[in-house]
C-alpha cells in the first residue's frame, strides 16, 4: 500500500475511533475537513501540504479520545477544572500524530488548532504568523461550523449571521488572508454548509453540490 494511502486510511481510522465515543465529534471533524479545503485551495498550491492541512483538520480533536465521558459527554457546562482537562486536547492529540511520519504538519495544525491570530488561544498562546497556516484557515471554518450547529441551548445561526461575525473578527480572532479566503469562496461554502458535506471530494474540479450527505 503506498505511503500516502496507508496515511489516509489511518486519518480516517483514527476518525472513526473518535465518532465511536462521540458522534456529533465525529461528524464535526468531516465537515470542518472538508470546509477547511476549500480555503486552503485558495492559497496553497502544494499538493503535499494541502493534504496535511485536511488530515490536520480531520484530525483536529483526536486528542479528545483521552478525555473522560463524564466531561466530554456532558451536556451542562464545565467545571474550570473540567475546562483545564478539555483544554489539553491539542496537546494530547499531537503526541499521537507525531508518531506517524506522514503527519508531522498535520500534527503541528492540531497542536495549534485553539490557537487565534491575537494571541488568545491555547496551549501556547501563539500570534498571527507564528500559528501555521492551516490551523489559521482551520480557525474561520471551525467558528462558522460552531455557529451553524444547532446547541442545546440554541438553533444555529444562519450563514450570513456567521460571515458577518467572521468579519467583524478579521484581523482579531482571525488571519486576513483566512478570513478574505473565506468570503471568495462564501458561495461554494454556503452551499457546503446547507447540504453538511463532509467529504472533500465535494469541492474536486469545483463541484457545486457534496457527494456525501451527514448520515
Amino acid at each position: 500500500m503506498p505511503v500516502i494511502e496507508a496515511v489516509a486510511t489511518l486519518a480516517e481510522a483514527l476518525t472513526e475511533a473518535l465518532d465511536l465515543r462521540e458522534h456529533e465529534t465525529g461528524l464535526h471533524s468531516r465537515r470542518v475537513a472538508c470546509h477547511t479545503l476549500v480555503l486552503a485551495r485558495r492559497v496553497i498550491d502544494d499538493t503535499e501540504q494541502l493534504r496535511q492541512v485536511y488530515w490536520g483538520s480531520l484530525l483536529h480533536d483526536i486528542g479528545k479520545i483521552g478525555i473522560a465521558d463524564a466531561i466530554l459527554l456532558k451536556h451542562g457546562a464545565l467545571s474550570e477544572d473540567e475546562w483545564s482537562q478539555m483544554r489539553k486536547h491539542p496537546e494530547a492529540g499531537h503526541r499521537i500524530l507525531a508518531q506517524v511520519p506522514g503527519l508531522k504538519d498535520a500534527a503541528e495544525i492540531v497542536l495549534s488548532h485553539e490557537e487565534r491570530y491575537d494571541s488568545s488561544g491555547y496551549p501556547r498562546r501563539l500570534a498571527g504568523k507564528d500559528i501555521p497556516l492551516g490551523a489559521r484557515l482551520f480557525a474561520v471554518i471551525d467558528t462558522l461550523d460552531a455557529m451553524t450547529s444547532d446547541r442545546p441551548y440554541r438553533r444555529a445561526m444562519s450563514f450570513d449571521a456567521a460571515a458577518a461575525e467572521i468579519e467583524r473578527m478579521r484581523g482579531v480572532q482571525f488571519d486576513r488572508l483566512a478570513v478574505e479566503a473565506f468570503f471568495a469562496e462564501a458561495a461554494t461554502l454556503r452551499r457546503m454548509v446547507t447540504l453538511k458535506c463532509v467529504t472533500p471530494e465535494a469541492y474536486e474540479g469545483g463541484a457545486t453540490e457534496p457527494i456525501r450527505r451527514e448520515a
